[in-house]
């Protein structure tokens, strides 16, 4: 079986490739946009990008499974997926997991969760075999939103966030890629165990990370405003996906925790505090 990894170059796809980079059962196949910093393992590198649809169906030919990690943020990341998808049917992929959003949905309230909706629905029309992996924002990541004052600011209210380890997303692609049959057409949504505030993100991860650091709720105004002045050659897309982080929380939107991580790799998800010191 052919194995292949987008966004090795990456956190999630990184932490893939290395899991399954001695696995003797597969043949990997690492599909990068720059092979020079591509892992060093003793592997197939093809360079492709998801734009460039000709370049990637010939880095796709073989593969019987992929692993599509989610394009960077950008104005045309829609078709950047759409066109990737289409090479891989093209190419004859027999089963694609792609890494979605919790909330995804062509209305969600966080901007960037309707181009997962959109990918996952370009997946669909091709009748692609999938398992979609739904993570919630990353928690070891939450953390570093803070400014250099340590102060996490946003509309976030008292919303609650049941945020996820990447190491934990990572082992649940491990875990499908390698017995994709089993996993076909399932969605999972990948959580952690429990459902923060971002008081007591702030409150935790300031104690796991020797920092203070505290959450200051904002209105939406204050949110776009600040953010204009801290990036103001941004665009409109990005500041609403910025100020939409914050907002999906304020809603509920990513408050759900699911057992998803437990069931597909037989462990319980990592705590906020598991994964900011592994």
């Amino acid at each position: 079986m052919t194995i292949a990894i987008t966004g090795a170059t990456g956190a999630v796809g990184g932490l893939v490739a290395r899991a399954l980079a001695d696995d003797l059962r597969a043949d990997l196949r690492l599909v990068v946009r720059d092979a020079s910093r591509a892992p060093d393992y003793d592997t197939d590198v093809r360079e492709c990008e998801y734009a460039d649809e000709p370049a990637a169906v010939a880095a796709l030919r073989g593969v019987d499974t992929l692993l599509m990690v989610s394009a960077s943020e950008a104005p045309d990341r829609r078709e950047q997926h759409r066109t990737f998808i289409r090479a891989a049917a093209a190419a004859g992929v027999g089963h694609v997991v792609y890494t979605s959003f919790a909330g995804a949905a062509a209305d969600a309230t966080f901007t960037l969760g309707r181009d997962h909706f959109d990918a996952e629905s370009a997946i669909r029309e091709t009748g692609l075999t999938a398992t979609i992996l739904r993570d919630n924002f990353y928690v070891d990541v939450l953390p570093f939103f803070a400014d250099r004052a340590g102060v996490i600011r946003g509309p976030a209210g008292a919303g609650r966030v049941a945020a996820v380890a990447r190491t934990d997303v990572a082992d649940v692609a491990a875990a499908v890629l390698r017995s994709p049959a089993e996993h076909a057409g399932a969605v999972y949504t990948l959580t952690g165990p429990e459902a923060l505030t971002l008081a007591e993100v702030a409150d935790r991860a300031g104690t796991a990370l020797g920092r203070e650091l505290r959450f200051e709720d904002e209105t939406l105004e204050q949110a776009y405003a600040s953010r204009r002045a801290s990036y103001p050659d941004a665009e409109d897309w990005q500041l609403d996906a910025w100020v939409s982080t914050y907002t999906a929380i304020a809603d509920g939107s990513v408050a759900d925790v699911t057992d998803d991580v437990e069931r597909v790799t037989g462990r319980p998800a990592r705590t906020l505090e598991e994964a900011l010191t592994r």
